[in-house]
């Protein structure tokens, strides 16, 4: 790999005059940043700005966040998606608040020993918060690297990572750390584009790019094949007892681990679309189910495995213990509710049968 300590010469400059405004980088406090680097992992900007806003509000630093109840945090998360993070924040939050007095650790070991925090998340703190000379290789950062030097590796093997990452230390000089991490982020996401062919004409550094000069930009980066996601049928039962809907807790391990939902049983395609498939379901839970109105279909894609659901809405003459029993308003404002199950929550509150 090439000498990539011309970067530092080049990418300053041109992150100050192209740099989004973003509310993370108003100032570099490290809750501030950690926060965004959190929101930011598999989730685009455009979603997060929204959502970091409102965090911020509820909980406006380690102290508040660390002390808040779980239940809220997860509301407060609600939508954005793998809800881990949002546990390990504030597993960390707390570590910080009981055992640092409240101090955010500001080397990249201490940074990286957080729970939920890893190697590229250690680096964007510690580089843009205390100047450290961490690089911080995300997805956009490999995509970058692999097209200036049209590395024939796959970006997903952690040999590749840690060769750009070393490649690119000499370019992490004094007081331009932080910066630097930005500008690579900056360049990946809206210049060396993830999706369709990259504004070669606006990139700094298109002169020094091996994939620019010889047109393969899209042969790069190479990358794992990735395997079939699984899919799982469902039926799910959308129980109204009055103007209240049976709700219950996930378990608190596993995929969407301690969050909300409406019960639902395994089913193939065609059980699932029928209607008898609920109605019996909703006997042996003690419902009584009277009829059902109406059912809708929707699909939920998780990174392994896809959803493919079907609601349906039934009105019942009993209100099981077994579940809790919240109205369509109380499940909006009080419970996590995933967006596997929120649309869901859309057709109790209009009773619209509709494909979504």
């Amino acid at each position: 790999m090439r000498d990539l300590s011309y970067l530092s010469e080049v990418m300053p400059a041109w992150f100050r005059a192209n740099a989004r405004a973003l509310p993370w980088r108003e100032n570099a406090e490290p809750y501030r940043v950690w926060l965004s680097e959190i929101m930011l992992q598999q989730t685009r900007v455009e979603a997060v700005i929204g959502y970091y806003k409102r965090f911020l509000d509820a909980l406006p630093d380690l102290k508040s966040l660390a002390a808040a109840p779980e239940s809220q945090v997860l509301k407060l998360w609600e939508g954005l998606g793998y809800y881990s993070r949002a546990r390990n924040l504030q597993k960390a939050a707390r570590v910080v608040v009981n055992d640092r007095g409240g101090s955010f650790p500001d080397t990249y070991p201490e940074i990286l020993a957080l729970p939920g925090v890893g190697p590229y998340t250690a680096g964007a703190i510690a580089s843009i918060c205390f100047d450290e000379p961490t690089p911080a290789v995300d997805g956009n950062v490999l995509r970058v690297v692999s097209r200036l030097e049209t590395i024939a590796g796959s970006v997903d093997s952690p040999g590749v990572r840690t060769a750009v990452r070393e490649a690119l230390l000499p370019a992490y000089r004094p007081g331009l750390c932080g910066v630097m991490t930005q500008s690579l982020m900056e360049l990946g996401a809206c210049v060396c584009v993830p999706n369709g062919a990259p504004r070669c004409e606006a990139c700094p550094v298109r002169d020094r790019c091996a994939a620019c000069q010889t047109g393969t930009w899209d042969k790069y980066p190479v990358r794992d094949a990735k395997k079939p996601r699984k899919r799982l049928d469902k039926c799910v039962l959308l129980l109204r007892r009055g103007e209240r809907f049976a709700v219950r807790k996930r378990p608190e391990k596993g995929l969407l681990a301690g969050l909300w939902e409406f019960p639902w049983i395994d089913a193939d395609e065609q059980a699932r679309r029928d209607p008898r498939t609920a109605l019996a379901q909703a006997e042996r839970l003690g419902a009584k189910p009277v009829a059902p109105i109406l059912q809708t279909d929707y699909t939920h894609v998780f990174t392994h495995v896809e959803w493919h659901m079907t609601a349906h809405l039934i009105d019942c003459g009993e209100a099981p213990d077994a579940f809790t029993w919240v109205t369509p308003e109380e499940l909006t404002r009080d419970y996590a509710l995933p967006s596997a199950f929120r649309p869901f929550l859309d057709c109790v509150k209009n009773e619209n049968g509709t494909e979504l």
